[in-house]
């Protein structure tokens, strides 16, 4: 038994959840399919699998907002089909957009989110003064909500989720688009609160956070295909994961080659090696010629739960990019693609990013880090023309962005860090207005945007609204309408938040696979297994640059005696932390 279970008494231990041949069917389409599972109390359960897997309709239904079809459900000894307000009372639930007011306060959102769970004035009043010290919120009681980062907003939410002081805590993907820094400040609070007995579903797309879990339920197309400790099933991968290190050629290239074969499973660029998790028949000496003709060294390195995860849903799609296939090579050259000097934006008395330098040549992926409200989207929309700069310069291709704004658009593509495709209109007719704002006509036009709705598995959506898409299929149709032009460079701001693994993979394929015809890439993420990709990364904390250097050198930096070899995470923690922490620059955005 772990110390955080050992501090719950044995009835809370006992199952709160208990589910049994669950089913859910919406028109032609099941859901979920005979389900059976149990969530005890005093442990933490990771909820996971891709996209449609069904996530979300289960926490629904365990949070008394969905009858089921058939099978049967109790929550903490309630049945959510019949007693939906008694399940209500003892359960705090935490959807993936959680219904903060933007224009109240911290403090009025409290006050609000009480009256509606039937507090009596007394009892919020003890409540609230415990709940702002342990989420860390006292300070910015009066802040209003939308003037917080992105990580102050998902703790704010869990407080209101925690007002009811529930027996089950459910929290659809907390993490989502919140920096390393406060991920693991919401995973501390939601390590103690199931070390008082409550019992914790937590929802998530990061597999790491899966992997600290006391146990997974995994679904795939509405069922369950692994339940238990995650640890029993990365196991099952003991002798398949390798690390090829010390490649001659481009490690982009060798990922795409051991994709190829039918003795890898799943591969992803790790710094400058490439990590490999090969079939269950396949041994290293499968791979032996490919290790031997990019003159790599080849190791076996403990398993992942992610390598688990991606092994049971049937491996890697895919390691080539059928748009890149499709474009013609970018003549090569060794010019600087993207530069910005003394780069800074100001607004009012705030300045969102303070002298800002870097420049960046054909061919590289280059990484923006940060901690939420560092300044990250502000530089991008800056070098995209989007945002005048307040001082500095920019320049894309060569082309000063400031007086030739226009000029450079036409050479970029831009995918935002929110959703900002138009809803009003359909698929079809996004897909006609991005073509013709980047000047493509004719049969050129149509064939561009037949390319992209065969790459990303669109035609069935055709017709549809964008906001009524699967989170995967807004952001590949969010990719299509920022490819469709051949950009020589491409930005993309978080283009994978929230999104599954495998969905993030074909992501990483397609840059890869642009970048290899000479595109240049600009991109943020929370994602540090992402950052892995990049050739190089800058990390920016409170609006200044404090780090500009390779993964594997940023690694390298906080690498100590007992932790010879650190994370991407520990990195970005470690050198964030050392500058003053995350939170604190965003905030002074907001006051």
């Amino acid at each position: 038994m772990s110390s955080r279970q050992s501090k719950a008494s044995l009835a809370d231990m006992a199952a709160q959840v208990t589910i049994h041949n669950l089913s859910k069917r919406f028109a032609n389409l099941v859901a979920l399919n005979g389900l059976n599972a149990s969530i005890h109390g005093g442990r933490l359960t990771g909820l996971v699998g891709p996209d449609g897997a069904g996530k979300t309709t289960l926490m629904r239904m365990l949070a008394g907002l969905m009858a089921p079809s058939s099978g049967s459900l109790r929550v903490a000894g309630h049945d959510p089909a019949v007693a939906a307000e008694a399940v209500h009372r003892v359960t705090g639930y935490m959807p993936q957009r959680f219904g903060l007011y933007e224009d109240l306060s911290v403090d009025e959102n409290l006050r609000l989110y009480a009256s509606l769970r039937g507090l009596d004035k007394q009892e919020a009043e003890a409540l609230f003064p415990r709940l702002q010290h342990f989420t860390g919120l006292k300070p910015f009681a009066k802040r209003l909500t939308g003037r917080l980062s992105g990580g102050m907003k998902q703790k704010l939410g869990l407080a209101c989720a925690l007002l009811a002081r529930p027996k089950v805590l459910l929290l659809d993907e907390p993490s989502v688009g919140v920096d390393p820094v406060s991920r693991r400040e919401l995973w501390a609070m939601v390590q103690e609160m199931a070390g008082e007995g409550m019992a914790v579903v937590w929802a998530t797309a990061y597999l790491d956070e899966a992997e600290r879990c006391d146990e997974v339920l995994l679904l795939k197309a509405g069922e369950l295909i692994y339940s238990g400790a995650p640890g029993k099933l990365t196991a099952q991968l003991q002798g398949r994961s390798y690390l090829v290190s010390h490649l001659a050629g481009d490690r982009r290239e060798f990922l795409t080659q051991a994709l190829d074969s039918k003795a890898v499973r799943d591969g992803v660029i790790q710094g400058g090696s490439v990590r490999l998790v090969l079939a269950a028949e396949a041994g290293p000496s499968a791979i032996e010629p490919l290790v031997q003709a990019a003159r790599g060294r080849i190791a076996a390195t403990p398993p992942r739960f992610e390598d688990a995860f991606i092994d049971l849903l049937g491996g890697n799609p895919s390691g080539r990019s059928a748009i890149a296939e499709q474009m013609a090579p970018l003549p090569k050259t060794e010019a600087v693609l993207v530069e910005c000097r003394q780069l800074s934006k100001r607004f009012g008395a705030f300045t969102a990013t303070d002298r800002i330098s870097f420049a960046v040549r054909q061919g590289e992926i280059f990484g923006l880090l940060g901690p939420n409200g560092a300044g990250k989207s502000t530089t991008f929309r800056m070098l995209c023309g989007l945002l005048k700069p307040s001082a500095g310069r920019a320049e894309v291709a060569g082309v000063a962005l400031r007086g030739s704004g226009s000029q450079a658009k036409l050479m970029l593509g831009y995918m935002a860090q929110k959703f900002s495709l138009y809803g009003s209109i359909s698929v079809r007719q996004n897909l006609e207005l991005f073509s013709g704002v980047y000047g493509l006509q004719g049969r050129l036009r149509r064939r561009r945007m037949a390319e992209m709705v065969e790459v990303f598995h669109l035609r069935e959506f055709l017709d549809e609204s964008p906001e009524q898409l699967p989170l995967g299929h807004k952001q590949r149709m969010a990719l299509a309408c920022a490819l469709m032009h051949r950009p020589r460079v491409l930005f993309l701001d978080e283009p994978t938040s929230g999104v599954d693994p495998i969905t993030r993979r074909e992501f990483w394929t397609h840059i890869t696979g642009l970048v290899g015809k000479g595109v240049t890439v600009l991109v943020t993420t929370h994602f540090m297994d992402e950052a892995e990709y990049c050739d190089r990364v800058a990390l920016v904390n409170r609006a200044r640059l404090i780090a500009l250097d390779s993964p594997d050198a940023l690694k390298a930096r906080v690498a100590r005696t007992d932790r010879p070899e650190p994370s991407m995470e520990d990195a970005f923690v470690e050198l964030v932390l050392a500058q003053g922490g995350g939170e604190g620059g965003s905030q002074e955005a907001a006051a």
